[in-house]
């Protein structure tokens, strides 16, 4: 990949660059890298950031596959189907065109990876194989193995690289710029060398993922999908919608603690996998007699939260999951990649011993609120794409929908924002903007030598918050719980004021760690306002205090710093596929992998 020489900024911060692009993208995963593949093929210049390598994208991480109506396997499936499935499991809280934009789209998505040399698994004509996942109708997820994720970022990465994209993934975004509402460019560091950068860019396209680490046990890593891209959007006058609805994934580990929130795949259950309590009963029976383990996602997660909850689980809080009565050789066929994990993570043999997990946040379903048609903010020259988005899963993802979104929101708004680009007559940028951003930053590290500043770490306040979220906004919420957060998040926030930065000579990882918990904290605040006013229960979002659907909610709580949580009603879904959301569903799991 290319890298941009820097330059100092004139009259700025010692040792800060500058660095000029038409469009910045944030984030190097695969919404990122869509993005700038469409950008290059029509000649508008790209720069594509991230605090993270590239070949380590959060995108790497999707195993199971990705959704496109092909027909390659049931020729009766059509994207009118793939697009009903989409919105009742959403139940119905997704935005419908969206839902008809992605799912029109999806095909051309695939054909993109096809051409750029995707490792599909293929029948033995030739033809795309594709596989039920749970909710489908249809089989219609196309994949490579388990590794369906890694093989589309090396798949885009070398597209990027054919096509001379430049990326940085050792940049750091703190804030982006913004003068009389029209984006003009972003403000970091470099985490290497921690040089200020400045870049002006007369557009943005934000993709830097979604804000689940900001519970304790999660499948993100360790500093990813903190919140960056709520902050960024929010501070520059982007809205955040549905950022109550958050996906938790059955089956987490717990141990080690480094490592908790690690997927088990739900490949592991679709197998012949068996959820057990602690008093060895198969749970699942009192909760869905019909499916047992293969039902949808956050019925399971509820089930073992409800076993833990009521004192049934480990003396760790959690269940076992056990495929220690399947062959050995259906083990490691099928679910390699499982079987590695906890053998390098906790020297287990899932062949002769059941594994320790439970529920962990997996997936943001709310982001930034964009448009239907090209994912613009509201904020001339600012866009947001892949998880750092919102509207397509409303309170429940359709497994397979993530990596089919970033593929065609990818294409519509780099092509939106090269014309967004190309057809400006002038800009304006406005040094107060930059100074701001410049001051946020040394007031982290400078305060390192003041007495009442110096004495808290933003790790220690990061593990605080995890904690309030696990504790009182995790999978079943209550109005007393999410009121005492709000409480304790304002007592952290005060803590949050003496926040400083210490870079040593293993780079300014710390500085980082000081605005991840930035970003933190604002997701927080949203995630609890917007579940307090959501008084009902639906979908992943479960509350103790109101456990029935309230018809009159079937709509979007959109949050903005100044204004909290506002309501949105939805429109009603064409015709074209909402009969076919409201028909009957078959709910037989014979043959069917789960979501």
């Amino acid at each position: 990949m290319n890298r941009i020489s820097p330059t100092p900024a004139q009259g700025a911060a010692r040792n800060e660059r500058l660095l000029s692009t038409s469009v910045l993208v944030i984030g190097t995963g695969g919404a990122g890298l869509r993005a700038s593949i469409e950008l290059a093929e029509r000649g508008v210049q790209v720069l594509a950031v991230g605090k993270r390598r590239a070949h380590d994208a959060h995108t790497t991480l999707a195993a199971g596959g990705i959704n496109a109506a092909l027909g390659t396997m049931d020729p009766e499936d059509s994207w009118e189907q793939h697009a009903a499935d989409t919105l009742r499991e959403s139940y119905f809280l997704a935005d419908p065109a969206i839902v008809e934009t992605v799912t029109r789209n999806a095909a051309r998505g695939i054909e993109d990876l096809e051409r750029w040399g995707m490792p599909f698994a293929r029948e033995d004509d030739g033809r795309i194989s594709q596989r039920f996942f749970g909710a489908h109708k249809y089989r219609r997820t196309a994949y490579a193995g388990d590794y369906t994720g890694l093989e589309i970022q090396r798949t885009l990465m070398r597209r990027a690289a054919e096509l001379r994209v430049s990326i940085v993934d050792t940049v750091y975004i703190t804030r982006l710029l913004v003068a009389d509402g029209r984006i003009f460019g972003a403000y970091g560091f470099d985490i290497v060398d921690g040089a200020p950068v400045v870049i002006h860019a007369d557009a943005v396209i934000l993709a830097a993922g979604g804000h689940t680490r900001i519970w304790r046990n999660t499948s993100s890593r360790r500093d990813e999908n903190t919140g960056d891209s709520f902050r960024l959007a929010a501070l520059a006058g982007g809205k955040i919608r549905d950022a109550e609805l958050v996906q938790f994934h059955p089956s987490g580990i717990l141990e080690p603690a480094d490592a908790a929130g690690t997927l088990v795949s739900e490949a592991a259950r679709g197998e012949g996998g068996i959820l057990r309590n602690a008093l060895g009963e198969r749970f699942m029976e009192r909760y869905d007699p019909e499916r047992m383990e293969l039902s949808t996602r956050d019925r399971v997660a509820l089930a073992s939260y409800t076993e833990i909850s009521e004192g049934r689980g480990t003396t760790n809080g959690g269940v076992f999951l056990d495929v220690s009565h399947l062959p050995r050789e259906q083990i490691l066929s099928k679910l390699p990649r499982v079987y590695r994990t906890l053998i390098d993570l906790q020297m287990l043999d899932i062949t002769e011993e059941p594994i320790e997990i439970a529920p962990t946040a997996h997936y943001s379903m709310g982001g930034v609120w964009v448009t239907p048609d090209t994912h613009s903010t509201g904020v001339a020259g600012l866009y947001a794409i892949g998880e750092a988005s919102s509207g397509l899963h409303g309170a429940n993802r359709l497994g397979g929908n993530s990596l089919i979104e970033l593929l065609v929101y990818g294409r519509i708004t780099g092509s939106d924002a090269a014309d967004y680009v190309s057809g400006l007559t002038e800009i304006r940028r406005d040094p107060a903007a930059v100074a701001e951003a410049r001051a946020e930053m040394q007031n982290l590290l400078e305060g390192a030598g003041s007495a009442d500043k110096s004495t808290e770490s933003p790790r220690r306040l990061q593990r605080a918050l995890r904690d309030i979220m696990t504790e009182h906004v995790g999978v079943v919420r209550s109005e007393a719980g999410l009121t005492t957060a709000l409480g304790k998040l304002e007592a952290l926030q005060e803590r949050v004021a003496r926040v400083t930065a210490h870079p040593d000579i293993a780079g300014f990882d710390d500085l980082a760690h000081a605005f991840d918990l930035y970003g933190s904290m604002l997701a927080a605040r949203a995630t609890i306002e917007c579940a307090r006013e959501r008084r009902e229960t639906r979908g992943c979002h479960n509350r103790s205090d109101y456990t029935e659907q309230d018809p009159s909610l079937r709509g979007n709580f959109v949050w903005t710093p100044d204004r909290g949580a506002v309501f949105e009603p939805l429109p009603e879904a064409p015709a074209a596929f909402r009969d076919l959301a409201l028909a009957a569903t078959d709910d037989t799991v014979q043959g069917k992998l789960v979501e």
